[in-house]
């Protein structure tokens, strides 16, 4: 979740002229909006006409990759299904008018995290999940190794010593199609339904679970615990299984983010929710984090007790009599 305002002006004439040259040789491309949903990128709805397209620009600082990355990964998931937008065309070099950019289809909906009833939403979140994670990507050894790129942060903060300890029981898991960064914001809603994911610079080989506990954080940012345990349960209900080290994973998700989760704020309050703080960011993840470390701790302690009562139970049973 990015969250510097890196761009804060509308497209120039030369990036209307590269929109319409991709809509074909006689469009004509005007902006429409500025669109909500993160920060770290200025996005626009363009539309053509000659032929009537819509497509969204998103334009990066000079020197950021994130433009090439993506390009490559909406190659490998084609569309998904119509959960994730197609590569138009990628300028990465910033040769078309200074920024690097990328055009994109657009999806029907918009980034929406205030309308949707929180637990209405949560549910939603984990179906879509569920169906993202479930996806045959053919191509998902293309993709990046999610486990190793978040492993070069570094884990910090109270819940880091465990995850340096024990994070090869998550690495270990089965990967499957993780979009690295899903939280509320890259999410499109459309009449109270979820109708498409955005933003899959980051997507990689991963464990679900991933996903899964960054989605659990930021649901308990903006709601609340309750709000993110109905989210696990719809997920876990839609995949069909559960997701293994849930605490730990939760725990993952809290050391990833603690240096940085205060300055997620503008990403929260361009979506309308400017009721938050950094204060109420910081609070949030701390109570969190108390919370997810009692949880690990009698998950661990109650699975040692159960593995001395069988380790006894033997011992007994090898005894002569």
């Amino acid at each position: 979740m990015q969250h510097e305002v890196v761009i804060d002006s509308p497209p120039p004439p030369a990036a209307l002229v590269w929109a319409a040259e991709a809509a074909g040789p006689a469009a004509i491309a005007r902006t429409v909006r500025r669109l909500a949903g993160g920060t770290h990128a200025a996005t626009h709805l363009l539309r053509t006409e000659r032929p009537a397209v819509e497509m969204v620009l998103r334009r990066f600082p000079s020197g950021d990759n994130t433009p090439a990355l993506e390009a490559q990964v909406l190659a490998v998931l084609d569309g998904l299904d119509g959960w994730a937008p197609r590569l138009v065309d990628v300028d990465p070099d910033g040769r078309r008018f200074g920024d690097p950019a990328i055009l994109i289809t657009r999806l029907p909906g918009r980034a929406d995290i205030t309308s949707v009833a929180p637990e209405t939403a949560a549910a939603q979140l984990g179906g879509a999940l569920a169906r993202i994670h479930a996806a045959p990507v053919t191509q998902i050894h293309a993709l990046r190794d999610g486990m190793l790129a978040a492993a070069k942060l570094g884990p910090a903060g109270p819940a880091a010593p465990i995850v340096a300890a024990q994070g090869y029981r998550l690495a270990g898991q089965e990967s499957v199609l993780t979009h690295y960064d899903y939280w509320s914001g890259n999410v499109l809603w459309q009449g109270g339904a979820i109708t498409g994911i955005v933003d899959w610079a980051g997507a990689s080989r991963a464990p679900r679970g991933f996903d899964v506990s960054w989605c659990r954080l930021d649901l308990v940012l903006l709601h609340g615990p309750i709000v993110a345990n109905v989210f696990l349960s719809a997920y876990q209900e839609a995949a069909g299984e559960a997701v293994p080290d849930m605490p730990l994973w939760d725990l993952f998700a809290l050391s990833n983010s603690h240096r940085a989760v205060e300055t997620w704020l503008p990403n929260y309050h361009d979506l309308d929710r400017t009721d938050l703080t950094a204060a109420d960011l910081r609070d949030r993840h701390t109570a969190w984090t108390t919370e997810c470390l009692a949880r690990y701790r009698r998950t661990a302690w109650t699975c040692q007790e159960a593995r001395g009562s069988a380790s006894q139970s033997a011992q007994l049973m090898s005894r002569p009599r």
